[in-house]
């Protein structure tokens, strides 16, 4: 299975379809009038499709057991075609796309199943994916391709060469994923002056993204939180709230990190763990949905 720990969740939506072409008018008219001899065809078909959403990954070894919170099955006639259409909801880490169609095929089979002791000639035809929602695409900024950022290390002992930045490094890597330009990158040690110092250069220099890794932990030499808090015009609790969460899912430990969040003019500072999996997992339950607040800053502006 492909590992999905490291998505959000999120409300996901997939809607898919299946055709049965019968080959008389009066097939159309037994299914319309309950004449068929096994019985209701859409509402046994229906039963079937319910069942077939919810035993996809019984079936289908790569993909994820989930909650499925909603399916709807709905059927149009048109002429002898009977389109089957599959919604299927759920809030969680991965699509629902195959148990869409899944369920829509099973829907279809049911009633090539009820119908072939009347109709000789059924086909089922075009199961297909017609639209799907929720996933990572959908929060993806589309229109700013401009968005900078700097990336200050706080570290008394990598700013010493006692030890090498990783933190900093994933949570470059991340960023370019995200197509965002990095205008710098340094390591500074644990003071509050150099702390706010580099704020206030890069946030002068109209970088968008300001982003520290270190000193939000609860030692005495962690100062981060307390030097940037007072040059914030605005601190931002969800994006705050996002990460702790986010980690909390993964290590009990991430509710002792005090990473904070806000603007400083038009720039997004954030303040993130020191650690590498705290600032991996904290730019995984940001990125890249928080690049929509640069069509609020910044204005949108499309490619």
């Amino acid at each position: 299975m492909v590992d999905i720990t490291q998505k959000i969740t999120t409300l996901r939506t997939a809607r898919a379809q299946a055709i049965v072409k019968v080959s008389s008018q009066d097939t159309v008219e037994a299914i319309k009038n309950n004449k068929v001899p096994k019985g209701n065809v859409f509402a046994m078909s229906k039963a079937a499709g319910l069942l077939g959403v919810k035993k996809t990954p019984e079936l289908l070894p790569d993909c994820h057991p989930m909650p499925i919170e909603f399916t709807e099955i709905k059927y149009e006639i048109n002429d002898l075609e009977i389109k089957i259409l599959c919604t299927v909801k759920t809030i969680y880490k991965t699509g629902v796309e195959v148990e869409a169609m899944h369920g829509a095929s099973v829907v279809a089979l049911n009633m090539y199943d009820m119908l072939k002791p009347i109709d000789k000639e059924i086909e089922i035809l075009q199961i297909k994916l017609l639209d799907k929602k929720g996933g990572k695409s959908d929060f993806k900024d589309r229109f700013r391709k401009d968005i900078t950022a700097a990336v200050i290390v706080c570290s008394d002992t990598i700013s010493g060469g006692q030890k090498e930045d990783r933190a900093g490094k994933a949570i470059i890597k991340k960023l370019k994923e995200c197509d965002v330009i990095i205008s710098d990158y340094i390591v500074i040690p644990d003071e509050t002056d150099d702390i706010q110092k580099k704020a206030h250069y890069y946030q002068k220099q109209a970088v968008d993204l300001i982003i520290y890794t270190g000193g939000t932990g609860l030692s005495k030499r962690d100062v981060t939180p307390e030097a940037l808090m007072p040059l914030l015009n605005r601190r931002i609790p969800g994006i705050e709230e996002a990460i702790r969460a986010y980690g909390q899912n993964r290590t009990p430990y991430s509710m002792l990190s005090r990473s904070i969040a806000g603007t400083i003019g038009n720039s997004l500072v954030i303040a993130l763990p020191g650690s590498t999996n705290g600032a991996k997992e904290s730019m995984d339950a940001l990125f890249p949905a928080i690049l929509h607040i640069f069509r609020i800053l910044k204005g949108a502006q499309h490619d």
